[in-house]
């Protein structure tokens, strides 16, 4: 009896079946499987597992965080302003046996939860918030996304608003609006120092007028002041004082 051709059948079909059974999943892999389409309570691996082709499915999932680039969204400010916004979205699976069951597609699902929410979320803000604030808004937009994504068994980490693309109309007026301010500004400043100015000077008279000799050091400081440019001419006013008795003696 001729067993040699049963034999290599055999060993042909173990042989498949080992390979298909022997699984190896990396560190940051992990296993969900389904007995006969009924899911097994605990995800397997890392490492080799063992799965029992036909009657065991195993699906991989990844559990890295996954970087997801939120397109550009075109968003009307509470203040009725239109702009164009885009996002970075951090998030990774942390129950992959729900990531499989609760949602068909957790990638996509993800993607279209975090741009609905993305609309949502800065539509309620004034574009001054949305500028000014932006830590503010990324915090809620993470709240929001990681609280619907949670039965999915994914966690939203960070969410970053990337850009925010004014209309070329709004980004003149906002520059006009910023060079008013620096005026504005600017004016206040001078205000302030001509009004210490004045403070120091009404001090300053007071001192002069309780004390005539000050007046006298004062303009010899003045005229050294001018003394030290040399090419400059020295008009040296001579008080009427000094002169009126030689006038009084040329009329008698």
């Amino acid at each position: 009896m001729n067993i040699g051709g049963p034999l290599l059948a055999l060993v042909i079909v173990g042989f498949f079946l080992f390979s298909r059974w022997v699984n190896i999943l990396n560190e940051y892999e992990r296993g969900v499987s389904f007995w006969l389409g009924r899911l097994s309570p605990v995800a397997k691996g890392p490492g080799l597992v063992l799965v029992f082709w036909p009657f065991e499915r195993i699906v991989r999932i990844s559990l890295r965080t996954i970087v997801h680039d939120v397109p550009s969204q075109d968003i009307i400010t509470r203040d009725n302003v239109s702009v164009k916004v885009n996002a970075v979205v951090y998030f990774q699976v942390i129950d992959p046996g729900r990531a499989v069951v609760a949602v068909e597609n957790y990638l996509y699902a993800t993607s279209q939860l975090a741009q609905t929410t993305l609309r949502s979320i800065l539509g309620q803000a004034d574009l001054d918030e949305l500028l000014s604030q932006r830590e503010k808004l990324n915090i809620s937009l993470q709240d929001v996304l990681d609280k619907h994504t949670h039965p999915w068994g994914i966690k939203v980490s960070m969410v970053e608003v990337k850009q925010v693309d004014l209309p070329e109309s709004m980004q003149r007026a906002m520059a006009k609006q910023a060079e008013a301010e620096r005026e504005k500004r600017a004016k206040v400043i001078h205000a302030q120092g001509e009004f210490e100015a004045s403070v120091k000077l009404a001090e300053a008279a007071v001192i002069i007028a309780r004390e005539p000799v000050t007046l006298q050091l004062r303009y010899l400081q003045t005229l050294t002041e001018i003394a030290a440019e040399k090419n400059s001419t020295i008009v040296f006013p001579l008080p009427i004082d000094t002169i009126r008795g030689f006038l009084d003696r040329i009329k008698s």
